[in-house]
């Protein structure tokens, strides 16, 4: 990281022997540093309606015309060291109280802000802590001190991230626009007066530390201390101890990544266990899955078969009605036996007489004769005559009937 930065703090130490047009030392067509809210000499901050929700800057001059200076550097540009940002020593420095500070000051003299803490494992707590200092007043410089990791291992504990780590973290929240590395862990008069600090944020809570109550006990009977809020359910303790707690879950989650166990600091009989219980878990995964897929099945199986049951009673509902319908005791066929059975007694019965017309008497029937005979049969005798017309009645009411 301090390779990385040489240049740019080179650059930023660079001055001109003459004064450019705007009043500042410029080399090789590389500009000076501008502070964040430096005063330009013929401009003028104005609100710009249309600019308001974009928190970009406008300036007007004597006559009366607008520039965008476009977005603020905290968000084009990580936030400088205290060490790369000029004082300027000859003004004296007084400090605001916080009836003036809630007012609303000059663009050229914002309030002062300091907020100072380890800032390990930098997470969404610490940037909302950082938001709050950065929106106590209307016109807020927010100065950020990050403690060194000598004083952090001595006064708290290890820490994650080593201090240049940590400091390149705070660098790039958009909130901050300065950082001091190695800062002080107890505040001193002396400190406050070279960073021109008028309040320091922190959360109410009295901190106990290097043998004190609370740390800010002085700042606060300064008047100098402005409360902020803690974000609750998120801190760098409570993300180490997730990680402390499924030790052997991210263990075998970096083993699986590459990292070697001499890297983890992971013993030859734990690499071996967690392969191993990385082997199980695939194989409870396949298993998992089967069930999953079988349980789908079934649910398939049971939805279609009941499908096919309600089809199959609607089927069969429809068949037994169209059966009975057909053969039923007042079915369509009885109908038709019954037409067909009147018709044929019509066609087969002689048309009977009226009842009203008087009986007849049948005559006799004549006596057979056969054909071609030209002789006629001899005279029968009264008996046999007798027998021949009582089979001759019997035949007619055969036929009859």
């Amino acid at each position: 990281m301090d390779a990385q930065c040489s240049p740019k703090v080179n650059a930023r130490k660079r001055r001109k022997e003459a004064p450019g047009p705007n009043g500042a030392a410029e080399e090789d067509g590389i500009p000076s540093k501008v502070q964040r809210c430096a005063v330009l000499s013929d401009l003028l901050p104005i609100p710009h309606s249309s600019l308001e929700h974009t928190g970009y800057l406008a300036w007007t001059n004597g006559q009366g015309s607008t520039q965008q200076l476009g977005p603020p550097l905290g968000l084009r540009q990580p936030a400088p060291f205290s060490d790369e940002v000029e004082v300027d020593f000859s003004k004296p420095y007084v400090r605001v109280t916080m009836e003036e500070a809630s007012r609303g000051t000059p663009c050229e003299r914002p309030v002062r802000v300091y907020a100072d803490g380890i800032f390990d494992l930098f997470h969404s707590g610490h940037a909302r802590a950082l938001m709050q200092a950065k929106n106590l007043f209307p016109n807020t410089y927010l100065i950020v001190g990050v403690c060194s990791d000598e004083l952090t291992h001595n006064f708290k504990g290890f820490t994650v991230m080593n201090e240049n780590e940590r400091y390149d973290a705070v660098q790039h929240c958009r909130y901050v626009d300065e950082v001091v590395r190695n800062a002080p862990w107890t505040l001193t008069p002396e400190f406050l007066a070279e960073h021109r600090i008028d309040f320091v944020a922190h959360d109410d809570i009295p901190y106990s530390s290097a043998g004190s109550d609370d740390v800010y006990k002085h700042i606060k009977e300064a008047g100098m201390f402005a409360p902020t809020q803690r974000t609750e359910g998120i801190s760098t303790s409570d993300i180490i101890t997730r990680i402390v707690r499924d030790y052997d879950v991210y263990a075998r989650r970096n083993l699986q990544r590459g990292y070697t166990a001499k890297e983890l600091n992971v013993s030859f009989i734990n690499e071996k266990k967690y392969h191993l219980q990385e082997r199980v878990d695939k194989v409870k995964k396949k298993v998992r899955d089967v069930e999953e897929k079988s349980k789908e099945f079934v649910q398939k199986v049971e939805e279609k078969s009941i499908d096919l049951i309600q089809k199959w009673e609607e089927k069969s509902r429809e068949f037994i009605g169209s059966f009975l319908e057909m053969f039923g005791p007042e079915g369509a066929l009885k109908h038709m036996l019954k037409e067909g059975k009147g018709r044929m007694l019509q066609a087969i019965s002689p048309k009977q007489s009226p009842s009203s017309s008087p009986a007849r008497e049948r005559s006799p029937s004549p006596s057979f004769r056969w054909p071609f005979s030209g002789k006629t049969s001899p005279p029968c005798s009264p008996a046999n005559l007798s027998r021949r017309k009582v089979a001759a009645y019997d035949i007619s009411e055969d036929e009859e009937d």
